[in-house]
């Protein structure tokens, strides 16, 4: 009885020492702050929206921000900015997030087993990888693309492959420094299998700067897709998606500049935000963090 009433306050008080870890963590903090708020604008955007996102008003066209009923003004053909802003968040953290955790998935697996297995298998897939990390990222993207046709799922399958050799060579490179650890080899001594071994001793070291370059993978994301869109690759019109509502904006750039300004920065606002979580997670689970914060 005694040793439980004893782990339940230990329990609370590391519970409130990571608290304060995270908070102590200004950049942790601020890319919260503005992931969650796009999170909240994209969860109700039919309930916060002052206007129909597809709603067009050829009368109210190229409106300045603040200068009607509009706050963020109307593109050229009168819908709300504002409205197509936040329903765009959607479309923005869909094609940022999913991605990345697929590639994750994938590419971690592929690292898991390269890694552990080694010989002529990890030889022939670093290889792959090798002539994958050849072609800039935004040019393969755009090929595959390109070969799959204009449209989200296609966008969402190009920035999976162009993502997945990175999570593999991290995770292979994690691999290799701990499959040679005691422990590990304490595990084959007794006997474990190999699958044992890798998803129960080596797996859970990996997660870590496997998560930690995810969040900051999912900032480039955010770039990649909006890149995309620009260039007519991804979600068609009239979807409110922030890169294809930069591409629209552009003719006009001169004249209204605030229809391709506003969701200009809310890619880089939102890209800046998945960027401070990836840093501040970063530094949180670097060793020198903890003693300078201690």
């Amino acid at each position: 009885m005694a040793t439980m009433t004893q782990s339940i306050p230990a329990a609370s008080e590391q519970k409130e020492s990571v608290l304060r870890r995270v908070l102590s963590n200004g950049s942790l903090v601020i890319g919260l702050i503005i992931v969650a708020i796009i999170i909240f604008a994209a969860v109700f955007a039919h309930w916060i929206a002052p206007f129909d996102p597809l709603h067009v008003d050829p009368l109210a066209r190229y409106q300045r921000p603040f200068s009607g009923w509009h706050i963020l003004g109307t593109d050229e053909i009168g819908r709300d900015i504002l409205s197509r802003l936040i329903y765009g968040a959607r479309f923005a953290l869909l094609v940022a997030i999913l991605p990345t955790l697929i590639a994750l998935v994938i590419g971690g697996a592929i690292g898991l087993l390269a890694g552990y297995a080694g010989g002529i298998g990890d030889t022939v897939i670093m290889r792959v990888f090798d002539i994958m990390f050849a072609f800039p990222g935004i040019l393969l993207a755009l090929g595959i693309s390109a070969a799959l046709g204009p449209g989200l799922t296609s966008m969402i399958i190009a920035m999976v492959v162009v993502t997945i050799p990175a999570f593999g060579r991290i995770v292979r490179g994690v691999v290799l420094g701990i499959k040679e650890e005691l422990y590990v080899e304490a595990a084959r001594t007794l006997g474990y299998s190999h699958a044992r071994i890798a998803l129960r001793h080596i797996l859970p070291n990996v997660l870590g700067p496997a998560v930690v370059y995810g969040t900051l993978q999912t900032g480039r994301n955010v770039i990649l897709s909006a890149s995309l869109s620009f260039l007519g690759l991804g979600p068609q019109p009239p979807t409110p998606e922030w890169g294809q509502m930069l591409a629209s904006g552009r003719t006009a750039i001169a004249t209204a500049a605030h229809v391709a300004t506003i969701p200009g920065l809310a890619i880089v606002l939102l890209a800046i935000g998945f960027n401070l979580i990836g840093d501040g997670a970063r530094d949180m689970m670097d060793p020198r963090f903890t003693k300078e914060r201690s």
